[in-house]
């Protein structure tokens, strides 16, 4: 009974809501996983007590939370068909949450690694371009898109600032600092004036994300910055740097360009990882002897 059940929804996700052959596949799994954690007892018996047993069972096995947020959603659009279709009368997954997941801490890098990244200097033509570029995405705090769609009408030079529109269609001003500007005058007076990009590629075109990446790969091999650097990292750096000096979390969340400010909260954690580090070596009862 629940195979065809389960059959008849899939068919009813691909031809009604068009569906993807992965997304159905995703789907299938976790009704199966379902079906599997209820044994004997039947669907229309499920009760939300029965539910909220299996979500800890399978929290307990090592599920993380948001793992579990979508094994439950699935559920809930199923028993949702259910009613819709097959007359069952109660969702027992409404009013269910998964457990909190622990929110995974942005790697970013130490001032002192950060310094040593932007102090190389590559032996190249695209030297000028790099150094500016990195050093304006430190600066600033940019998303790695905003910096590679970065274009002239952007930049404020006399004021120092960039004007960015970011996620959403937010629009924010954010300032560049004294090095930042230092190395964008040097790459501005050798770079083509005939494209309107900051940071074009050969052909003149925004370079590619991937291009950025590749080259910061090569900037931090050069350093000898052993860290995982990716693009990022500036980006965190930037925020956790600017708020171990500042500890002012709203004016670090229009920086970033942020909507909540529980998504710039992250960073108070990182914070707090340099501090708790501070305070172990520095202060004289932390070490044990």
């Amino acid at each position: 009974m629940n195979t065809a059940l389960l059959d008849a929804y899939l068919d009813y996700l691909a031809a009604e809501r068009g569906l993807a052959a992965l997304t159905l596949s995703n789907y299938e799994r976790d009704l199966r996983l379902l079906f599997s954690n209820l044994a004997e007892k039947k669907l229309a018996d499920t009760l939300t007590h029965d539910i909220r047993r299996i979500i800890a069972r399978l929290h307990a096995s090592g599920l993380s939370g948001k793992s579990l947020a979508r094994i439950l959603s699935s559920w809930r659009g199923f028993y949702r068909y259910l009613n819709l279709r097959h007359g069952y009368t109660h969702n027992p997954c409404d009013g269910l949450r998964a457990p909190k997941h622990q929110r995974a801490l942005p790697h970013s890098l130490s001032i002192e690694q950060t310094q040593q990244l932007l102090d190389t200097h590559a032996d190249d033509a695209l030297d000028l371009r790099d150094s500016a570029m990195f050093e304006l995405f430190y600066s600033s705090g940019l998303r790695l898109t905003e910096l590679a769609t970065l274009t002239m009408p952007q930049l404020d030079l006399a004021q120092a600032e960039l004007h960015i529109i970011g996620k959403g269609n937010k629009a924010r001003i954010v300032p560049i600092g004294a090095m930042a500007m230092t190395a964008l005058t040097q790459w501005l007076a050798r770079r083509d004036a005939s494209t309107a990009s900051v940071f074009p590629g050969r052909a003149g075109q925004h370079l590619t994300q991937r291009a950025i990446a590749l080259r910061l790969k090569r900037r931090a091999a050069l350093a000898g910055v052993t860290a995982n650097v990716h693009p990022h990292v500036l980006r965190h750096a930037f925020a956790s740097h600017l708020l171990q000096s500042s500890g002012d979390l709203r004016a670090v969340q229009e920086l970033l360009g942020h909507a909540s400010i529980s998504t710039t909260q992250i960073y108070t954690q990182l914070d707090f990882q340099h501090l708790a580090h501070t305070y172990d070596q520095a202060h004289p009862r932390a070490k044990k002897k």
